[in-house]
């Protein structure tokens, strides 16, 4: 397994990734091989160069077009469909940069004649580690004990993500009126309370993993019996924290005060404050330097299209429960809650403007919030802030939503980029659960790739309202 943002993911996946680029890659060398021969071909030594920026745009493409989401490319169909507009949009990349540096052209039609190439060596390739995945190949097998609601959801979790790497083999539930509860095929259910050969049976299915989710473990925790399988080399992991690492997230629901303090994270060190600031500094004055053009355009929409202020400015709690007003431009009405009072916007809110409606997908709206990164009053990345009427709402039904005041509020985030808009306290327990993996296991490193999902975010217009 592979450690990435402290989540676990199979080695296979690397390996499918870098396989793809190498096929990428060869299909760019065969093409001038075939189109510039022999000679002319072993002459150019930045041939392997001009490949490489070829295969760097195609795969950044795949992954813009969810074609490393398995979910989403299930089908031969769908595939195809998204492979081609890929493809395409890879061309276009291409044909931006050889316009403005001509010395990167790597010949007249090799990537016409690449493309070909790529379709059947990426379709064959997918094949393949498609039947790796049906099958299980390489899965590491797991052993569930428990059969709450943290058991079934990593149950569910790992059924709905067929590429997560993990198969469950065995359940030993924890209660003994509970007999029916996993609908997997794959899972061997045994319905005894009882833990006794737990070492022996774990080796007999060749488990490599055993997750304690128990709902109770006061006077049915199997010590003697977890002690002998970990000494004997199998990985015992506590249910948490092994749903942390399988889906980037946390569940407020389940987890106690005792395993938030025990559990590694929280760092927030004065060298990486002082990091992230700087960092804050510098893309809040880039971006409103390059957003300029923006800005005075959608000025000029705004005061077209509807009566009232350009800039919507509103009170939000930020870090430390500190009260600041957060900047946006105005989407809405100008009384849009003069008879509702505070409420989340919905779909198809009727009190958004037509301009509204076309900023908000873009999420143009959202660009005066750099002003108040550049105050200090917000990061780039970071949970998104509040009104203090919600705050109250939400701290009442939701445990450790106050966590979220640890640190500064940001334009965008883990939970933005992973779950999308919310309007309800439902989707505000998800996201929380989202945020408190971020505020968890922060790094300059996820702040990044977060900023590269909300690129991917902003420009399929995913999540917006």
């Amino acid at each position: 397994m592979l450690r990435i943002l402290k989540q676990y993911y199979p080695i296979r996946n690397a390996l499918f990734i870098v396989g793809e680029g190498i096929f990428i890659y060869t299909s760019v060398l065969i093409a001038s091989w075939i189109l510039l021969g022999t000679e002319s071909f072993a002459a150019d030594k930045w041939v392997w160069f001009k490949s490489l920026l070829i295969t760097f745009v195609c795969q950044m493409c795949l992954y813009y077009n969810d074609l490393y989401d398995l979910k989403i490319t299930d089908t031969f169909t769908e595939l195809a469909l998204r492979l081609l507009q890929a493809l395409g949009f890879s061309g276009i990349i291409l044909a931006c940069v050889y316009f403005i540096f001509p010395e990167t052209i790597i010949g007249r039609g090799i990537f016409i004649v690449s493309i070909a190439f790529v379709i059947v060596f990426i379709v064959s390739w997918r094949f393949c580690y498609s039947l790796i995945i049906d099958r299980g190949i390489f899965n590491q097998r797991i052993i569930i004990l428990g059969s709450g609601k943290l058991a079934q959801n990593i149950i569910h979790e790992i059924n709905d993500k067929k590429d997560c790497g993990y198969t469950v083999s065995l359940v030993l539930p924890d209660s003994s009126d509970n007999t029916v509860f996993v609908s997997d095929k794959n899972a061997i259910k045994i319905f005894e309370n009882n833990y006794q050969g737990l070492c022996e049976i774990a080796k007999s299915f060749n488990i490599n993993k055993i997750v304690v989710a128990l709902k109770e473990k006061r006077g049915i925790f199997p010590t003697k019996e977890l002690l002998q399988c970990r000494v004997d080399g199998i990985d015992v992991l506590e249910g948490n924290s092994f749903y942390e690492s399988l889906t980037g997230k946390l569940i407020v629901e389940y987890i106690n005060p005792g395993w938030l303090i025990f559990s590694d994270g929280f760092q927030k060190s004065p060298f990486r404050r002082f990091l992230k600031r700087t960092v804050d500094l510098i893309l809040s004055f880039t971006c409103l330097v390059i957003f300029l053009p923006v800005i005075i355009i959608t000025t000029i929409l705004i005061r077209i299209d509807s009566i009232g202020p350009i800039f919507f400015s509103q009170e939000r709690v930020g870090e430390k429960r500190k009260k600041y007003i957060m900047y946006k431009f105005r989407s809405m009405i100008a009384s849009a809650e003069k008879f509702s009072g505070p409420v989340w916007a919905e779909d198809n809110d009727d009190r958004i403007t037509r301009i509204g409606k076309l900023i908000r997908k873009l999420r143009i709206d959202e660009i005066p919030q750099l002003w108040n990164v550049l105050k200090g009053n917000m990061s780039f990345v970071g949970p998104r802030p509040e009104r203090e009427f919600f705050v109250k709402k939400l701290e009442d039904v939701i445990p450790y939503y106050d966590e979220r005041f640890t640190v500064k509020p940001g334009i965008t985030g883990w939970a933005q980029v992973s779950y999308g808009y919310g309007a309800s306290v439902d989707d505000a327990i998800e996201k929380l659960n989202y945020d408190l993996f971020y505020i968890k296991n922060l790094s300059t490193f996820m702040d990044f790739v977060i900023m590269l999902r909300t690129v991917k975010t902003v420009i399929f217009g995913k999540g917006a309202r």
